[in-house]
């Protein structure tokens, strides 16, 4: 059995991961770490773990004790943590904040459709963000090739889950609801990891992505809207995009358009790649919570345990 234990156990992703690790035939939580809920019961946090667990959240942990750490805690501070605590020297750590996606620390970004191999031997995993996963996902086929040599242009909506727990004025229900807006435009966070990304497969790529994040009125899920001006055929390029993603567990590249419901509630991507004269459209679709956050993390601790990519991640997408 895998001992797991998480630091950061409060917000959606660590209620997702806890959820995820429970029904995890290879694991065993040893402890959900959260400084505000120290001694509550897990499900009075996560009231969808009511009758899964009598687990509390713990005030102290023994990393020793554990083979896997999550941390699951707020940008900036995955850093803090390691830098201010003593890690057994075989203990394997996977990041869910942005603050070794660089790959500082010794961590390997974890993008299993880019590092498959590399995740595999890896002792510490930085998790890419959820609109990262959806837009290199599109993209990362193309790059391999070296066939990006014009302007990218990216428009993707995500849930309101996508900004996390903590209630702000974008995120409550009477101003995000039957509401659509625009934020971060050119500048989102997650373009820096993409553009690092791409640029490894291809480096001359030397263009422009132009991101245009959309606040959704729909809890979770990202739909990334991706296109550019490519040389190949309707044919090339779904040949290019089925061979590439041939041996991927959780990236499927679909024959007719794609929507949210058919990857919700599980860890999958879908991809529909069609041409329109010089231009190739490829449409992305992930759960924010799950592909983008913490079915990935389970997806990169089964690579890192040896363990098949899917095992505890054979979800329903919750379609209707």
């Amino acid at each position: 059995m895998i001992r797991a234990g998480i630091i950061g156990g409060a917000g959606y992703t660590a209620g997702e991961l806890v959820r995820l690790l429970l029904n995890h035939d290879d694991v065993e939580l040893v402890f959900v770490h959260s400084s505000s809920n120290a001694g509550n019961p897990l499900s009075a946090v996560h009231a969808g773990l009511y009758g899964e667990t009598s687990m509390c959240f713990a005030s102290e942990y023994d990393l020793a004790q554990i083979d896997v750490l999550f941390i699951c805690s707020a940008h900036g501070e995955s850093r803090k943590f390691i830098e201010g605590v003593q890690l057994p020297p075989q203990l394997k750590i996977i990041d869910l904040a942005q603050d070794f996606r660089d790959e500082s620390g010794g961590f390997v970004y974890g993008l299993p459709e880019l590092n498959r191999r590399r995740i595999a031997g890896a002792g510490r995993v930085a998790n890419p963000g959820c609109f990262a996963t959806a837009i290199q996902l599109a993209l990362l086929p193309l790059a391999a090739e070296g066939l990006l040599k014009d302007e990218i242009h990216v428009t993707a909506i995500t849930g309101s889950t996508g900004a996390g727990v903590k209630p702000s004025a974008t995120t409550h229900f009477s101003w995000r609801a039957s509401n659509v807006s625009a934020y971060k435009s050119f500048t989102h966070q997650h373009l820096i990891e993409i553009n690092r990304n791409i640029r490894l497969l291809q480096n001359d790529f030397d263009s422009n992505i132009n991101f245009v994040p959309l606040r959704g009125d729909f809890t979770r899920g990202i739909l990334a809207s991706v296109y550019t001006e490519c040389p190949l055929s309707q044919e090339e390029a779904d040949k290019l995009y089925a061979s590439f993603y041939a041996d991927a567990a959780f990236t499927f590249v679909y024959p007719s358009n794609i929507d949210l419901k058919q990857v919700v509630n599980t860890n999958k991507a879908l991809l529909h790649v069609e041409k329109h004269g010089s231009k190739l459209h490829v449409v992305s679709v992930i759960d924010n919570l799950l592909k983008g956050a913490s079915g990935q993390a389970v997806q990169n601790m089964n690579l890192m345990f040896g363990l098949a990519e899917n095992t505890g991640l054979k979800l329903k997408a919750s379609a209707f």
